[in-house]
């Protein structure tokens, strides 16, 4: 690949002195990050293989997304305007209980190409059903194949029918484990070392107590992440004490659950005392702003964990409760609702936001000495953001501001994974033509809602006003 020099942008670091460069230029050997500097110099533009003109233009890490199911890709428009149960009964589990491989590699060709048009270079998956083999090769070739750094959460239920989970996408705990280690075996560091393996329980309820201590186990012996659902309704404290005696998050402490390896996932409902606990073990959460939104879980007390010292993230989640995975809209969400809820402007600035968007992700990940901030050493993954490809962010003030406040996908200029162009002028550049994975993944969908007997949609949907 050679040396490519991004110069003469406004350079966010995110490093720990949050250093911005005006005018500063981003040195690229390879897959790595050379160097930062003020001022380049003639010689070293000269060795340059490539000098890209980034005068008037943002350079930052790229985005990082710590939880999403990709398969849901192929969901978006059918789950509106539902309460969780019936978004669960109606929509979601009869999609999970009919995926094949090919729903879940196109659904995540499609996701990941979203993904990467709104700057998001790493993405978590948390691929929970599993009713039928090789739905986990089908997302991890997809992202090998787009390019994007992912890691693959493989997920898992044994229990939960009275709850309302399908029996066909639940596993004997022998099964998941086999399955989890042949995954490792296979495709932990593979496609350049891009791809990670993590642990993802559905959520404590859908989960048995044997199980989730053999996912611990695994989780110890191969020294790997695990996330999990946790306190997202009520109902999840309910069922994991129905279940287990406890709820959720009590759980997860009585089995050892714990450290800054364990991620949970929207948290809304974690009680005072829970975040203490989730501080002193330096558990991880990942924030997901606008699907707590879409399925009025209520929105999680992120100020308050702030506070305590935990480290939050953000996630899109599956486009089902979502309809994108567009990292930059979440941003802007995030920003505002916690404003909204606290009738106060100053509980969330858009320098934090943006911090949960990339250094602070890529520690909830683990990942923080070789991805979320533009240091030399690190990964060369990088977004450039053009303020001049939308009305919306022009006039340029303060970048940060014009970031989360005034843009969209359509500010996404270029995008490097691995030092490697997945993204020009906006447009995907990989080995696969944007148009296929668009129409491959319209096809799948439309396959998916008629083998799961699904009429929400086209002449199906019926027009749903109020009063």
């Amino acid at each position: 690949m050679g040396v490519t020099i991004l110069k003469g942008g406004i350079v966010l670091t995110l490093n720990s002195d949050r250093e911005i460069l005006y005018g500063g230029s981003v040195i690229i050997r390879d897959d790595r990050i050379e160097g930062i500097v003020r001022d380049l110099t003639p010689s070293e533009e000269a060795g340059a293989d490539r000098v890209i003109d980034c005068r008037n233009k943002i350079v930052l890490p790229g985005l990082i997304n710590t939880h999403t199911h990709l398969f849901q890709n192929l969901l978006k428009g059918l789950g509106d305007d539902m309460a969780l149960d019936k978004w669960l009964a109606t929509m979601t589990f009869p999609a999970a209980k009919n995926l094949t491989p090919d729903h879940c590699y196109k659904a995540a060709m499609a996701g990941s190409l979203e993904s990467l048009q709104s700057g998001v270079t790493t993405t978590l998956d948390y691929m929970y059903p599993h009713p039928a083999e090789g739905l986990s090769e089908g997302v991890i070739k997809a992202m090998g194949d787009i390019g994007i750094r992912g890691i693959l959460g493989r997920g898992c239920m044994d229990t939960g029918e009275e709850f309302g989970v399908p029996r066909q996408i639940m596993q004997e705990s022998s099964v998941i484990e086999k399955d989890f280690i042949d995954l490792w075996d296979r495709y932990s560091g593979s496609y350049d070392g891009r791809i990670g393996l993590w642990l993802a329980p559905a959520a404590i309820w859908s989960n048995s107590e044997k199980n989730l201590r053999m996912l611990k186990e695994l989780k110890d012996t191969y020294k790997t992440g695990f996330t999990v659902h946790i306190s997202e309704t009520p109902f999840d404290r309910q069922a994991a004490e129905k279940l287990h005696g406890v709820p959720d998050m009590d759980v997860m402490i009585k089995l050892g659950l714990t450290g800054p390896d364990i991620l949970m996932v929207h948290c809304v409902y974690l009680t005072e005392e829970d975040q203490k606990t989730a501080a002193r073990y330096g558990m991880k959460v990942s924030h997901n702003t606008v699907s707590n939104m879409y399925l009025s879980s209520g929105t999680a007390p992120v100020p308050a964990m702030l506070k305590k010292g935990i480290d939050v993230s953000l996630g899109v989640d599956g486009a089902a409760s979502n309809n994108c995975q567009d990292m930059i809209e979440l941003m802007k969400m995030t920003a505002l609702i916690h404003k909204a809820v606290s009738c106060d402007p100053t509980i969330m600035t858009a320098e934090k936001v943006l911090e949960m968007a990339t250094i602070d992700a890529a520690r909830c990940l683990g990942m923080d000495k070789e991805i979320g901030s533009l240091e030399a050493g690190k990964k060369a993954d990088i977004l450039i953001f053009n303020p001049a490809r939308s009305a919306k962010s022009i006039p340029l003030h303060n970048p940060v501001s014009t970031i989360v406040y005034s843009s969209s996908e359509k500010n996404v200029d270029t995008v490097f994974v691995d030092g490697k162009i997945l993204v020009e002028a906006g447009k995907y550049t990989g080995p696969v033509k944007e148009e296929k994975i668009l129409s491959d993944a319209q096809a799948a969908a439309e396959d998916l809602a008629k083998i799961g007997g699904m009429t929400n949609r086209m002449e199906g949907h019926a027009w749903k006003s109020i009063g």
